[in-house]
Protein backbone atom coordinates (compact mmCIF):
# COMPACT_ATOMS: atom_id res chain seq x y z
CA UNK A 1 0.00 0.00 0.00
CA UNK A 2 1.15 3.54 -0.79
CA UNK A 3 1.29 6.32 1.80
CA UNK A 4 -1.38 8.98 1.16
CA UNK A 5 1.05 11.69 2.25
CA UNK A 6 4.35 10.96 0.51
CA UNK A 7 3.42 8.03 -1.81
CA UNK A 8 6.14 5.74 -0.42
CA UNK A 9 5.47 2.06 0.25
CA UNK A 10 4.17 1.32 3.74
CA UNK A 11 4.95 -1.70 5.88
CA UNK A 12 2.49 -3.82 7.85
CA UNK A 13 2.97 -3.88 11.63
CA UNK A 14 0.99 -6.52 13.55
CA UNK A 15 0.12 -7.02 17.22
CA UNK A 16 -2.61 -9.29 18.64
CA UNK A 17 -4.17 -9.74 15.16
CA UNK A 18 -4.28 -5.96 14.67
CA UNK A 19 -2.48 -4.93 11.48
CA UNK A 20 -1.55 -1.32 10.85
CA UNK A 21 0.02 0.04 7.69
CA UNK A 22 2.94 2.23 8.70
CA UNK A 23 4.96 4.66 6.61
CA UNK A 24 8.67 4.58 7.42
CA UNK A 25 9.16 7.97 5.75
CA UNK A 26 6.56 10.13 7.52
CA UNK A 27 5.54 7.84 10.46
CA UNK A 28 1.90 7.96 9.35
CA UNK A 29 -0.50 5.10 10.07
CA UNK A 30 -3.35 3.72 7.94
CA UNK A 31 -6.01 1.84 9.88
CA UNK A 32 -8.59 0.10 7.72
CA UNK A 33 -12.12 -0.39 9.02
CA UNK A 34 -11.67 -4.09 9.86
CA UNK A 35 -8.52 -3.41 11.84
CA UNK A 36 -10.26 -0.51 13.53
CA UNK A 37 -12.89 -2.96 14.84
CA UNK A 38 -10.14 -5.19 16.26
CA UNK A 39 -8.34 -2.23 17.85
CA UNK A 40 -11.51 -0.92 19.49
CA UNK A 41 -12.34 -4.43 20.79
CA UNK A 42 -8.83 -4.83 22.24
CA UNK A 43 -8.98 -1.45 23.95
CA UNK A 44 -12.47 -2.12 25.35
CA UNK A 45 -11.22 -5.43 26.77
CA UNK A 46 -8.57 -3.40 28.63
CA UNK A 47 -11.18 -1.04 30.05
CA UNK A 48 -10.94 1.90 27.66
CA UNK A 49 -14.09 3.97 27.12
CA UNK A 50 -14.12 3.82 23.34
CA UNK A 51 -16.48 3.03 20.50
CA UNK A 52 -16.10 2.42 16.77
CA UNK A 53 -18.36 5.42 16.07
CA UNK A 54 -15.85 7.74 17.75
CA UNK A 55 -13.54 6.95 14.86
CA UNK A 56 -15.89 6.63 11.91
CA UNK A 57 -18.74 9.08 12.57
CA UNK A 58 -16.90 12.36 12.93
CA UNK A 59 -18.17 15.54 11.28
CA UNK A 60 -16.03 17.03 8.58
CA UNK A 61 -13.68 19.81 9.72
CA UNK A 62 -13.53 23.08 7.83
CA UNK A 63 -9.78 23.51 7.34
CA UNK A 64 -7.53 24.65 4.52
CA UNK A 65 -5.23 21.61 4.70
CA UNK A 66 -5.16 19.75 1.38
CA UNK A 67 -7.24 16.59 1.17
CA UNK A 68 -5.38 13.33 0.71
CA UNK A 69 -6.51 10.37 -1.35
CA UNK A 70 -7.62 7.15 0.31
CA UNK A 71 -4.99 4.46 -0.36
CA UNK A 72 -7.79 1.90 -0.88
CA UNK A 73 -10.42 3.59 -3.09
CA UNK A 74 -8.54 6.69 -4.31
CA UNK A 75 -11.30 9.12 -3.24
CA UNK A 76 -10.39 12.35 -1.46
CA UNK A 77 -10.64 11.81 2.28
CA UNK A 78 -12.54 14.04 4.69
CA UNK A 79 -10.68 15.98 7.38
CA UNK A 80 -12.21 15.29 10.80
CA UNK A 81 -11.41 16.28 14.37
CA UNK A 82 -10.93 13.55 16.96
CA UNK A 83 -10.30 13.73 20.67
CA UNK A 84 -10.81 16.55 23.09
CA UNK A 85 -7.44 17.60 24.49
CA UNK A 86 -5.63 17.84 22.25
CA UNK A 87 -7.94 17.73 19.24
CA UNK A 88 -6.32 15.82 16.41
CA UNK A 89 -7.07 16.44 12.72
CA UNK A 90 -7.17 13.11 10.86
CA UNK A 91 -8.21 11.92 7.40
CA UNK A 92 -11.26 9.67 6.98
CA UNK A 93 -12.25 7.78 3.84
CA UNK A 94 -15.69 9.07 2.72
CA UNK A 95 -16.96 5.53 2.06
CA UNK A 96 -15.51 4.02 5.25
CA UNK A 97 -12.40 2.22 3.98
CA UNK A 98 -10.37 3.51 6.91
CA UNK A 99 -8.53 6.35 8.61
CA UNK A 100 -5.17 8.04 8.06
CA UNK A 101 -3.22 9.35 11.04
CA UNK A 102 -0.15 11.53 10.49
CA UNK A 103 2.86 10.60 12.63
CA UNK A 104 1.93 10.46 16.32
CA UNK A 105 -1.77 11.21 15.85
CA UNK A 106 -3.07 7.68 16.48
CA UNK A 107 -1.18 7.46 19.76
CA UNK A 108 -2.50 10.90 20.81
CA UNK A 109 -6.10 9.83 20.21
CA UNK A 110 -5.67 6.49 21.96
CA UNK A 111 -3.74 7.92 24.92
CA UNK A 112 -6.75 10.06 25.72
CA UNK A 113 -8.96 6.96 25.89
CA UNK A 114 -6.60 4.53 27.63
CA UNK A 115 -5.98 4.35 31.37
CA UNK A 116 -2.42 4.30 32.69
CA UNK A 117 -3.03 0.89 34.29
CA UNK A 118 -4.12 -0.96 31.13
CA UNK A 119 -1.93 -0.13 28.22
CA UNK A 120 -0.80 -3.19 26.23
CA UNK A 121 -2.13 -1.82 22.93
CA UNK A 122 -0.67 1.62 23.69
CA UNK A 123 2.56 -0.15 24.64
CA UNK A 124 2.55 -1.85 21.24
CA UNK A 125 2.07 1.51 19.55
CA UNK A 126 4.86 2.96 21.65
CA UNK A 127 7.24 0.23 20.55
CA UNK A 128 6.20 0.46 16.92
CA UNK A 129 5.84 4.23 16.62
CA UNK A 130 7.81 5.74 19.53
CA UNK A 131 4.57 7.03 21.04
CA UNK A 132 4.31 9.17 24.12
CA UNK A 133 1.25 9.65 26.31
CA UNK A 134 0.42 12.37 28.80
CA UNK A 135 -1.33 11.25 31.95
CA UNK A 136 -2.47 13.61 34.70
CA UNK A 137 -0.22 16.38 33.49
CA UNK A 138 2.97 14.36 33.13
CA UNK A 139 4.42 12.83 30.00
CA UNK A 140 5.36 9.18 30.00
CA UNK A 141 7.18 7.28 27.29
CA UNK A 142 5.33 4.05 26.68
CA UNK A 143 7.71 1.08 26.83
Amino acid sequence: MRCPLDKSDMIVVEHQRIELDYCLECAGVWLDSGELDLLVSALKAEGADLSHSEFMEQQEAKVSEAKRKCPICGRKMNKVWMGRKPRVLIDSCPIGDGLWFDGGELAEVLCEKQSIDSKSVISFLGKAFEARCKYQGKEEEIK
